[in-house]
Protein backbone atom coordinates (compact mmCIF):
# COMPACT_ATOMS: atom_id res chain seq x y z
CA UNK A 1 0.00 0.00 0.00
CA UNK A 2 1.81 3.26 -0.99
CA UNK A 3 2.13 6.14 1.09
CA UNK A 4 0.01 9.23 0.19
CA UNK A 5 1.25 11.57 3.21
CA UNK A 6 2.42 14.25 0.60
CA UNK A 7 -0.92 13.47 -2.04
CA UNK A 8 -3.35 16.52 -2.50
CA UNK A 9 -6.43 14.30 -4.56
CA UNK A 10 -9.94 15.69 -5.30
CA UNK A 11 -12.59 13.37 -6.03
CA UNK A 12 -15.56 14.49 -7.22
CA UNK A 13 -19.00 12.23 -6.64
CA UNK A 14 -17.58 11.09 -3.38
CA UNK A 15 -20.83 11.10 -1.15
CA UNK A 16 -21.80 7.89 -2.37
CA UNK A 17 -21.04 4.68 -4.46
CA UNK A 18 -17.12 3.69 -5.58
CA UNK A 19 -16.59 7.95 -5.10
CA UNK A 20 -17.03 7.65 -1.70
CA UNK A 21 -14.86 4.44 -1.34
CA UNK A 22 -12.12 5.72 -3.72
CA UNK A 23 -11.73 9.08 -1.23
CA UNK A 24 -11.93 6.86 1.87
CA UNK A 25 -9.09 4.22 0.79
CA UNK A 26 -7.19 7.21 -0.48
CA UNK A 27 -8.00 8.98 2.93
CA UNK A 28 -6.87 5.54 4.89
CA UNK A 29 -3.35 5.72 2.55
CA UNK A 30 -2.80 9.09 4.19
CA UNK A 31 -3.78 11.37 1.24
CA UNK A 32 -5.49 14.83 1.87
CA UNK A 33 -8.44 14.42 0.07
CA UNK A 34 -10.83 17.28 -1.53
CA UNK A 35 -14.44 15.38 -2.28
CA UNK A 36 -16.57 17.67 -4.71
CA UNK A 37 -20.34 17.26 -4.11
CA UNK A 38 -23.43 19.37 -5.09
CA UNK A 39 -25.27 18.45 -1.74
CA UNK A 40 -23.65 20.59 1.28
CA UNK A 41 -25.67 18.32 3.68
CA UNK A 42 -24.62 15.20 2.37
CA UNK A 43 -20.84 16.08 1.61
CA UNK A 44 -20.80 16.83 5.69
CA UNK A 45 -22.01 13.52 6.66
CA UNK A 46 -19.96 12.20 4.46
CA UNK A 47 -16.69 13.79 5.40
CA UNK A 48 -17.63 12.60 9.12
CA UNK A 49 -18.24 9.31 8.02
CA UNK A 50 -14.46 9.21 6.46
CA UNK A 51 -12.74 10.72 9.29
CA UNK A 52 -14.43 7.92 11.42
CA UNK A 53 -13.41 5.22 9.05
CA UNK A 54 -10.01 6.47 8.61
CA UNK A 55 -8.67 8.58 11.14
CA UNK A 56 -7.21 10.74 8.55
CA UNK A 57 -8.64 14.36 9.54
CA UNK A 58 -7.23 15.73 6.03
CA UNK A 59 -10.64 15.39 4.56
CA UNK A 60 -12.10 18.57 3.13
CA UNK A 61 -15.59 19.43 1.14
CA UNK A 62 -15.91 21.86 -2.06
CA UNK A 63 -19.49 21.95 -3.33
CA UNK A 64 -20.80 21.95 -6.90
CA UNK A 65 -23.16 21.31 -9.08
CA UNK A 66 -21.03 19.56 -12.55
CA UNK A 67 -24.26 20.66 -14.69
CA UNK A 68 -23.99 24.16 -14.14
CA UNK A 69 -20.85 25.35 -15.84
CA UNK A 70 -20.73 28.72 -13.38
CA UNK A 71 -20.75 26.45 -10.44
CA UNK A 72 -17.40 24.57 -12.05
CA UNK A 73 -15.45 27.70 -12.39
CA UNK A 74 -16.29 29.17 -9.19
CA UNK A 75 -15.36 25.93 -7.54
CA UNK A 76 -12.08 25.66 -9.85
CA UNK A 77 -11.72 29.14 -8.08
CA UNK A 78 -11.97 28.05 -4.57
CA UNK A 79 -9.61 25.16 -5.29
CA UNK A 80 -6.73 27.37 -6.54
CA UNK A 81 -7.19 29.73 -3.35
CA UNK A 82 -7.20 26.72 -0.48
CA UNK A 83 -4.33 24.29 -2.18
CA UNK A 84 -0.98 24.64 -4.03
CA UNK A 85 -1.10 22.28 -6.47
CA UNK A 86 -2.98 19.06 -7.25
CA UNK A 87 -1.37 15.54 -7.45
CA UNK A 88 -4.93 13.55 -8.60
CA UNK A 89 -7.96 14.35 -10.05
CA UNK A 90 -10.76 12.01 -10.38
CA UNK A 91 -13.59 12.97 -12.48
CA UNK A 92 -16.17 10.41 -10.91
CA UNK A 93 -19.16 11.77 -10.54
CA UNK A 94 -22.23 10.65 -13.45
CA UNK A 95 -25.56 9.84 -13.67
CA UNK A 96 -28.50 8.93 -16.00
CA UNK A 97 -31.12 10.75 -16.36
CA UNK A 98 -34.62 9.79 -16.70
CA UNK A 99 -36.91 8.80 -19.45
CA UNK A 100 -37.79 12.51 -19.89
CA UNK A 101 -35.06 14.60 -21.56
CA UNK A 102 -33.31 17.52 -19.04
CA UNK A 103 -31.71 20.02 -19.80
CA UNK A 104 -29.15 21.99 -17.68
CA UNK A 105 -29.22 25.49 -16.44
CA UNK A 106 -26.72 26.40 -19.56
CA UNK A 107 -29.42 24.64 -22.00
CA UNK A 108 -27.31 21.47 -22.30
CA UNK A 109 -28.89 17.76 -22.27
CA UNK A 110 -28.44 16.72 -18.47
CA UNK A 111 -26.14 13.49 -19.18
CA UNK A 112 -23.63 15.01 -21.26
CA UNK A 113 -23.76 18.45 -19.24
CA UNK A 114 -22.71 16.55 -15.89
CA UNK A 115 -20.86 13.16 -16.99
CA UNK A 116 -18.64 15.01 -20.16
CA UNK A 117 -19.17 19.25 -19.94
CA UNK A 118 -18.41 19.78 -16.37
CA UNK A 119 -15.35 17.56 -16.50
CA UNK A 120 -13.88 18.78 -19.11
CA UNK A 121 -14.08 22.59 -17.88
CA UNK A 122 -13.08 21.57 -14.26
CA UNK A 123 -10.28 19.85 -15.61
CA UNK A 124 -9.35 22.47 -17.96
CA UNK A 125 -9.40 25.01 -15.35
CA UNK A 126 -7.64 22.70 -12.64
CA UNK A 127 -4.53 21.81 -15.26
CA UNK A 128 -2.29 24.47 -14.10
CA UNK A 129 -2.46 22.93 -10.52
CA UNK A 130 -2.03 19.48 -11.97
CA UNK A 131 1.24 20.83 -13.10
CA UNK A 132 2.85 21.73 -10.22
CA UNK A 133 2.82 18.56 -8.95
CA UNK A 134 6.08 16.27 -9.97
CA UNK A 135 3.88 13.46 -11.42
CA UNK A 136 0.28 14.16 -11.76
CA UNK A 137 -2.54 12.12 -12.31
CA UNK A 138 -6.16 12.33 -14.39
CA UNK A 139 -8.20 9.36 -13.39
CA UNK A 140 -11.70 9.54 -15.85
CA UNK A 141 -14.66 6.66 -14.60
CA UNK A 142 -15.89 5.83 -17.90
CA UNK A 143 -17.60 2.65 -18.34
CA UNK A 144 -18.41 -0.64 -20.83
CA UNK A 145 -21.46 1.20 -21.54
CA UNK A 146 -19.88 2.67 -23.89
CA UNK A 147 -20.77 0.16 -26.67
CA UNK A 148 -24.52 0.80 -25.86
CA UNK A 149 -24.04 4.17 -27.28
CA UNK A 150 -25.32 6.26 -30.52
CA UNK A 151 -22.27 8.75 -30.85
CA UNK A 152 -23.11 12.20 -33.10
CA UNK A 153 -21.61 14.91 -32.72
CA UNK A 154 -23.74 16.69 -34.99
CA UNK A 155 -26.61 16.31 -32.44
CA UNK A 156 -24.71 15.95 -29.18
CA UNK A 157 -27.23 17.00 -27.17
CA UNK A 158 -29.41 13.93 -28.02
CA UNK A 159 -32.23 16.72 -29.74
CA UNK A 160 -33.32 14.39 -32.29
CA UNK A 161 -33.38 10.98 -30.50
CA UNK A 162 -32.81 10.53 -26.16
CA UNK A 163 -33.01 7.54 -24.63
CA UNK A 164 -31.16 7.39 -21.16
CA UNK A 165 -29.73 4.21 -21.88
CA UNK A 166 -28.22 5.79 -25.13
CA UNK A 167 -27.55 8.86 -23.84
CA UNK A 168 -25.42 7.71 -20.92
CA UNK A 169 -23.05 5.34 -22.87
CA UNK A 170 -22.18 7.64 -25.15
CA UNK A 171 -21.07 9.90 -22.60
CA UNK A 172 -19.39 7.09 -21.49
CA UNK A 173 -17.64 7.17 -24.70
CA UNK A 174 -16.92 10.63 -24.48
CA UNK A 175 -15.44 10.33 -21.48
CA UNK A 176 -12.64 7.95 -22.79
CA UNK A 177 -12.43 10.02 -25.91
CA UNK A 178 -11.51 13.42 -23.62
CA UNK A 179 -9.03 11.09 -22.08
CA UNK A 180 -7.30 9.70 -25.14
CA UNK A 181 -7.22 13.55 -26.89
CA UNK A 182 -6.08 14.64 -23.64
CA UNK A 183 -2.75 12.73 -23.43
CA UNK A 184 -2.39 13.19 -26.85
CA UNK A 185 -2.34 17.43 -25.78
CA UNK A 186 -0.05 17.30 -23.15
CA UNK A 187 2.71 14.97 -25.00
CA UNK A 188 2.41 17.59 -28.00
CA UNK A 189 2.73 20.47 -25.58
CA UNK A 190 5.72 19.03 -23.49
CA UNK A 191 3.47 18.51 -20.41
CA UNK A 192 5.27 14.99 -19.15
CA UNK A 193 4.47 15.00 -15.76
CA UNK A 194 0.34 14.67 -16.09
CA UNK A 195 -0.97 11.63 -17.45
CA UNK A 196 -4.77 10.47 -17.55
CA UNK A 197 -6.12 7.32 -18.01
CA UNK A 198 -9.65 5.76 -17.99
CA UNK A 199 -11.67 3.37 -16.82
CA UNK A 200 -14.56 0.79 -16.23
CA UNK A 201 -15.30 0.07 -12.43
CA UNK A 202 -17.60 -2.77 -13.42
CA UNK A 203 -21.40 -3.31 -12.90
CA UNK A 204 -21.65 -1.82 -9.51
CA UNK A 205 -24.47 -2.21 -7.37
CA UNK A 206 -25.19 1.74 -7.10
CA UNK A 207 -28.39 4.17 -7.52
CA UNK A 208 -27.19 4.62 -11.62
CA UNK A 209 -30.26 4.17 -13.56
CA UNK A 210 -32.73 4.23 -10.97
CA UNK A 211 -34.75 7.04 -12.18
CA UNK A 212 -34.16 6.09 -16.02
CA UNK A 213 -37.86 4.33 -15.32
CA UNK A 214 -39.10 1.91 -17.44
CA UNK A 215 -37.90 -1.55 -18.31
CA UNK A 216 -34.23 -0.19 -17.27
CA UNK A 217 -35.11 0.31 -13.68
CA UNK A 218 -36.98 -3.43 -13.70
CA UNK A 219 -33.54 -5.06 -15.41
CA UNK A 220 -31.40 -2.89 -13.07
CA UNK A 221 -33.28 -3.79 -9.91
CA UNK A 222 -33.28 -7.74 -11.05
CA UNK A 223 -29.34 -7.13 -11.72
CA UNK A 224 -28.46 -5.92 -8.64
CA UNK A 225 -27.57 -8.79 -6.63
CA UNK A 226 -25.15 -10.29 -9.16
CA UNK A 227 -23.38 -6.84 -9.13
CA UNK A 228 -20.11 -5.91 -7.71
CA UNK A 229 -19.92 -4.35 -4.50
CA UNK A 230 -18.54 -0.21 -4.38
CA UNK A 231 -15.15 -1.45 -3.00
CA UNK A 232 -14.80 -3.80 -5.85
CA UNK A 233 -15.58 -1.41 -8.37
CA UNK A 234 -13.21 1.40 -6.93
CA UNK A 235 -10.32 -0.57 -6.54
CA UNK A 236 -9.16 0.03 -10.71
CA UNK A 237 -9.75 3.95 -9.60
CA UNK A 238 -7.26 3.45 -6.97
CA UNK A 239 -5.23 1.52 -9.09
CA UNK A 240 -4.75 4.31 -11.62
CA UNK A 241 -4.28 6.90 -8.53
CA UNK A 242 -1.39 5.61 -6.83
CA UNK A 243 0.19 2.63 -8.56
CA UNK A 244 3.64 3.36 -9.52
CA UNK A 245 3.59 1.08 -12.54
CA UNK A 246 0.85 2.77 -13.98
CA UNK A 247 3.14 6.62 -13.66
CA UNK A 248 4.64 6.58 -17.42
CA UNK A 249 1.31 5.24 -18.90
CA UNK A 250 -1.41 8.09 -20.44
CA UNK A 251 -4.48 7.81 -22.64
CA UNK A 252 -5.26 4.13 -21.55
CA UNK A 253 -8.44 2.33 -21.04
CA UNK A 254 -8.33 0.09 -18.15
CA UNK A 255 -10.62 -2.61 -16.57
CA UNK A 256 -10.25 -4.66 -13.78
CA UNK A 257 -7.03 -2.93 -13.31
CA UNK A 258 -5.35 -3.89 -17.06
CA UNK A 259 -5.80 -2.41 -20.14
CA UNK A 260 -8.59 -2.87 -22.79
CA UNK A 261 -9.25 -1.56 -26.41
CA UNK A 262 -11.86 0.75 -26.99
CA UNK A 263 -14.36 -1.01 -29.61
CA UNK A 264 -15.77 1.64 -31.39
CA UNK A 265 -15.68 2.40 -34.71
CA UNK A 266 -16.52 6.15 -33.63
CA UNK A 267 -13.10 6.35 -31.78
CA UNK A 268 -10.94 7.66 -33.83
CA UNK A 269 -8.36 10.72 -33.72
CA UNK A 270 -10.64 12.74 -35.90
CA UNK A 271 -13.78 12.07 -33.62
CA UNK A 272 -11.64 12.76 -30.45
CA UNK A 273 -10.48 16.69 -31.57
CA UNK A 274 -13.63 17.01 -33.10
CA UNK A 275 -14.82 15.85 -29.87
CA UNK A 276 -12.59 17.90 -28.16
CA UNK A 277 -12.94 21.19 -30.01
CA UNK A 278 -16.89 20.97 -29.59
CA UNK A 279 -16.65 20.82 -25.82
CA UNK A 280 -14.43 24.24 -25.72
CA UNK A 281 -17.04 25.60 -27.75
CA UNK A 282 -19.67 24.58 -25.52
CA UNK A 283 -17.95 25.52 -22.19
CA UNK A 284 -16.52 28.68 -23.40
CA UNK A 285 -12.59 27.55 -22.47
CA UNK A 286 -9.81 27.50 -24.88
CA UNK A 287 -7.58 24.03 -23.40
CA UNK A 288 -4.30 23.11 -24.69
CA UNK A 289 -4.90 24.45 -28.20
Amino acid sequence: MPDLQDKIILVTGATSGIGEVTARELARQGAHVIILARNAEKAATTRHRLIAATGNERIDVVLADLSVLQQVRDVAAEIHDKYPRLDVLVNNAGLMFGAAREVSADGYEMTLATNHLGPFLLTSLLLDLLQKSPAARIVNVASMAYRFSKPTLDDIQSVQDYSPVWEYGTTKLWNIMFTQELAQRLRAHGITNVTTNALHPGAVATSYGKQSGGWLSAVLALGRPFMISPEKGAETSIFLATDAKIGAISGGFFSKKKAEAVKSKFNTPVNNRRLWELSEELTGTQFLD
